[in-house]
């Protein structure tokens, strides 16, 4: 049997099915001898992950692999969501923000569901955490989705927050209404108006020269030994410094020396 031809340059075995390739008269071009060699993915390099997958959203890279998981109660019932990746970081993101926002309203109602919500929002952390260290992602075949804004300035999240804020602000609201609160109790000289009967007493400090006062402390604690005079007035106990002693009450008309307005008060109100 006659040996085939071998070629002159020694370069290999003879192939009849393949044309020479004509002496190139130019510079050496890509996958030529002393030219730039591109590799498998020809003028756009290699992968930089070789051996793994980019984001199975937009096919971008680099992509993490994580699952974002996320919780609903119905009544009596629940659902245990969750998603797989890998992602890139703005997929990631998007997608973690979406089901933790979705969990802050879904996930409550059901009674178990009122302590797995919370863990479903702590467990989706270690995905967020892993999403954004990521670099931006780049060379995908279609946009990655929009992150949208973090989950805290969301309208879940803000409706979640609001009773955790009024009870946060009950307690100084509370200190600040008793520091504006007008103290109720009395002291000598002061001129007072009575908005209630005498059996359940409100009375209300006014300033002397104003015409809805109608009696004006003359004695009270501070005067020892000295009764109230007939006719007066007995304020409650709790208008004193403690739950024994009074404030006498004597009409503004009395106290002038003018005759009192008519009407006397029910029996039991006047001192002895």
């Amino acid at each position: 049997m006659a040996t085939p031809p071998q070629p002159e340059n020694g370069a290999g075995p003879y192939n009849p099915y393949t044309a020479p390739v004509p002496p190139q008269s130019g510079p050496p071009g890509p996958g030529h001898a002393g030219g730039p060699s591109y590799g498998a993915y020809g003028a756009y390099g290699a992968h930089p992950e070789p051996g793994r997958y980019g984001c199975q959203v937009c096919g971008a890279w680099p992509a993490a692999h994580a699952t974002v998981r996320g919780h609903q109660g119905i009544v009596v019932l629940m659902r245990f969501l969750s998603v797989r990746g890998p992602f890139c970081r703005d997929c990631g993101l998007s997608t973690y923000r979406r089901m933790s926002s979705d969990t802050l309203w879904q996930g409550w109602w059901s009674p178990l569901s009122v302590f797995i919500a919370p863990v479903t929002l702590l467990m989706n952390l270690g995905p967020r955490s892993a999403y954004r260290r990521l670099a931006p992602p780049s060379g995908g075949h279609r946009p990655a989705l929009d992150p949208g804004r973090p989950v805290w300035r969301r309208a879940p999240a803000l409706i979640l927050m609001a009773p955790v804020l009024l009870v946060l602000l009950a307690v100084p609201a509370l200190i600040l209404l008793g520091m504006v609160v007008d103290d109720p109790r009395l002291a000598t000289g002061q001129c007072v108006r009575n908005e209630g009967d005498w059996a359940e007493q409100d009375l209300r400090v006014e300033s002397c020269a104003s015409p809805r006062a109608e009696y004006r402390v003359t004695q009270g604690p501070d005067t020892a030994g000295a009764p109230c005079a007939p006719g007066d007035y007995i304020a409650d106990p709790k208008y004193g410094p403690d739950a024994f002693t009074t404030f006498c009450l004597t009409g503004l008309g009395r106290a002038q020396g003018t005759v009192p307005a008519p009407g006397a008060p029910p029996a039991g109100v006047r001192a002895a």
